[in-house]
């Protein structure tokens, strides 16, 4: 399958073409070695350059590209003795949570994940990446498992939103991510979210409360998306480039508010560049995170979650 680049990509698939062709020469005996040393080298300098300057709209698009590496991926990578669970016990399960237990270099783990389709098909079957009611309660039981057996939960956010249909909100679509977001407050066992591409409005929040929040630098967070917003002030979603800006929704955004606590180097050209190397990188991002627990008192977690987000923002007093 060929590889699909972003419009500002495009320089780097002019490269790309050219290595291809120099391989198919080398590959019938022609010489070359030299000449594809020097392309290589060409094509970092050219995704170092383009990758220095990017945007937050640029940022967003790299967030939604569809080979960056989606949650299974990470989870079947880092634990393949991963084992899913499914439903809520309340009305049925929903494809596009995927919760469970496996072990990252024999620390156990629960994982709670939002998962997209690579087609349209899968797409349909994952309904998008957007949870539903019975997603919400379904990550929640799973996690209340995780307190139970003293497991951290690893929450890989990847959403654009949550599903907003009128089956969903029939079911309880606001109550469930409000309970969510009251009850892992609560929990007694550590919890590390990462946001491994969109993080959009309460669909992410509803599985994003935490102890440490980290983002891969090509990702967003945000109460609404780019162009929800410019459909809201502008009547314009094409302006959703202007509203990216305006929202300050990138990692370094994030950081500078408190919200976000790690941000996490992707390989060069970006997480779907080298999905393996990325693979690795948060592997060991999330062993040294989970390192930080190892000496916190479940009983004093409460405590210090209410300190974090009581943290976050700042004001001022204009009295």
């Amino acid at each position: 399958m060929a590889r699909q680049y972003l419009d500002f990509e495009k320089p780097i698939k002019e490269i790309d073409e050219n290595i291809a062709e120099r391989k198919a020469l080398l590959g019938e005996g022609h010489g070359g070695n030299a000449d594809l040393a020097d392309l290589e080298t060409k094509r970092n300098k050219i995704i170092a350059n383009i990758f220095s300057k990017l945007n937050r709209w640029q940022r967003v698009q790299l967030a939604r590209h569809p080979e960056r590496p989606y949650s299974l991926d990470y989870i079947q990578s880092w634990a393949p003795d991963f084992i899913e669970l499914h439903g809520d016990r309340h009305f049925g399960d929903d494809n596009s949570t995927v919760t469970g237990f496996g072990t990252i270099d024999g620390k156990k783990i629960v994982f709670v994940a939002q998962q997209k389709g690579r087609n349209t098909k899968d797409n349909i079957v994952r309904n998008f990446g957007m949870m539903r009611p019975e997603g919400y309660r379904k990550a929640l039981r799973i996690m209340k498992l995780a307190e139970k057996f003293k497991l951290p939960i690893i929450s890989l956010i990847d959403t654009p939103g949550a599903y907003p249909g009128i089956g969903a909100e029939e079911r309880g679509q606001g109550e469930a991510i409000a309970k969510n977001l009251l009850e892992m407050s609560k929990l007694k066992t550590p919890i590390i979210s990462v946001v491994i591409g969109e993080g959009a409005s309460g669909g992410a929040l509803g599985i994003g409360i935490c102890d440490r929040m980290l983002m891969l630098e090509n990702t967003w967070y945000s109460v609404i998306s780019p162009e929800g917003c410019a459909s809201i002030l502008w009547h314009d979603a094409s302006k959703a480039p202007q509203a990216a800006e305006s929202l300050k929704l990138i990692p370094t955004d994030l950081k500078e508010l408190g919200i976000c606590d790690r941000i996490i180097t992707e390989p060069i050209g970006g997480a779907h560049d080298n999905k393996k190397q990325m693979f690795e990188i948060l592997k060991a991002v999330i062993l040294e995170e989970l390192r930080l627990f190892d000496d916190v008192a479940r009983e004093t977690l409460f405590d210090k979650r209410i300190e974090k987000y009581d943290q976050m923002g700042f004001f001022i007093d204009t009295a």
